[in-house]
């Protein structure tokens, strides 16, 4: 007599919320400001403006790139604003920042546009393996999100979860 396997992780209801899925390709860059200061110090605008009129934007198409500063110099926000402006045209997205805070970025514009009503109600697993670099942070806001919808929710794979949150019936 053959024995019949049971799939319990799909019988059980279970909803996977995979950050991976959400995650846009493309590359991401971090433009460093110190390239463009005068012995790393100060930024000249005469020469940082003829560079923004030279400067090859195009390499920045599609890409998602962070800017900042790691000389420790006196930067005029005006300076991170044009560099801003002519990425801007070009690139998918541009922060103030770090590639991780890029990341945070990238996240909460794809936590606006999900519609979060298909969650309501629902034992959720937020997938805990993910080939991408996704900050603990991003982690943290989608648990801000989903806490008030889930009926449950947890952390790790469907056969094998951490506990979060259970409503009370």
């Amino acid at each position: 007599m053959e024995e019949t396997i049971i799939n319990r992780v799909t019988q059980s209801g279970l909803m996977t919320f995979d950050l991976e899925d959400y995650y846009p390709k493309g590359e991401r860059e971090l433009y460093d400001l110190k390239q463009n200061l005068f012995m790393e110090l100060i930024l000249k605008e005469k020469d940082f403006r003829e560079f923004l009129k030279t400067h090859d934007w195009e390499q920045y198409r599609g890409k998602y790139v962070g800017i900042v500063c790691t000389a420790d110099a006196i930067v005029p926000t005006w300076a991170y604003m044009l560099l801003a402006g002519h990425m801007s045209e070009v690139a998918e997205m541009v922060v103030f920042g770090s590639l991780e805070q890029l990341e945070i970025k990238i996240f909460e514009e794809i936590f606006r546009k999900i519609n979060w009503e298909g969650f309501q109600g629902q034992r959720i697993v937020v997938k805990g393996c993910s080939n991408a670099s996704i900050p603990v942070e991003v982690y943290v806001e989608l648990t801000r999100i989903l806490k008030p919808l889930a009926r449950s929710l947890m952390f790790g794979e469907p056969c094998s979860t951490v506990p979060l949150f259970k409503r009370k019936s």
